[in-house]
């Protein structure tokens, strides 16, 4: 059974918190001098464990979306912090819609799929979010470095650190199958559905560009986080066949 809750460290100064739906959502926290740094909000279920974990941790200084869809939001307007996010997210972020104007959920090939998304997209948001300031690729967070991954969402950023070469990168890459509301074999991996898509071509190109950076741990927004002393040859497998890949299956997470 799925500890929804639980606080685990995940690299050096980086720790993570699973929750809501069968564990899948992810918030990340950084450790940042005396307090944390949280990366990607989550949803909004996730608010009170959210708030005791970034204590527990040291006390919370800011939040920095990956991006503005329902599900990694949800917290950020209950924190009591400055949120950041790019500020070609900052229309959605600041938005009171749970539903992306660019998302099509007729292109999700189950019905009842299409028909329940709604209902857990507004369950999942916390509502518009006041953002304080913006980052930009190059920008520094908590020792990583932002970069700039658009396709999902236009304006949706990784963080990066070279050193260990960590990365906790939101929805640039899926575990789950959000087609079909469950997690994909192990082993797999895609970019978001089209359905979610500001641009599912750039999408492709964000993932590629991942997969260049060769990380020995990626840090999704949804499930477990990839990692493992050959994750860089996998990553290069997965560069290297992308667009077989693509071709064959286009499942993914909001």
């Amino acid at each position: 059974m799925v500890n929804t809750m639980a606080l685990e460290k995940v690299a050096d100064g980086v720790w993570l918190l699973r929750g809501d739906l069968r564990g899948a959502m992810n918030i990340y926290f950084i450790e940042d001098g005396d307090g944390v740094v949280q990366f990607d909000a989550g949803t909004k279920a996730m608010c009170k464990k959210a708030r005791a974990a970034a204590a527990e941790l040291g006390g919370l200084k800011r939040v920095v979306l990956g991006h503005a869809h329902a599900d990694h939001r949800g917290t950020a307007p209950y924190l009591d912090v400055p949120v950041l996010c790019h500020p070609d997210d900052r229309a959605d972020a600041e938005s009171d819609a749970a539903i992306a104007p660019y998302m099509d959920l007729s292109q999700l090939p189950v019905a009842w799929v299409r028909w329940i998304y709604p209902f857990l997209l507004r369950r999942w948001d916390g509502g518009a979010v006041k953002i304080a300031d913006t980052v930009i690729e190059g920008d520094e967070v908590a020792g990583f470095k932002v970069i700039h991954f658009p396709g999902h969402a236009p304006g949706l950023i990784g963080l990066w650190r070279e050193s260990d070469r960590v990365a906790l990168v939101s929805d640039v890459v899926y575990l789950v199958d959000s087609a079909r509301l469950k997690p994909l074999p192990e082993g797999e991996a895609s970019v978001p559905h089209p359905a979610w898509a500001w641009d599912h071509a750039k999408a492709k190109e964000s993932l590629r560009r991942l997969a260049a950076l060769e990380p020995r741990l990626v840090g999704t927004g949804h499930e477990r986080p990839l990692e493992g002393e050959n994750l860089r040859e996998t990553l290069r497998m997965y560069k290297t066949f992308l667009d077989q890949l693509i071709g064959s299956r286009t499942s993914s997470a909001s």
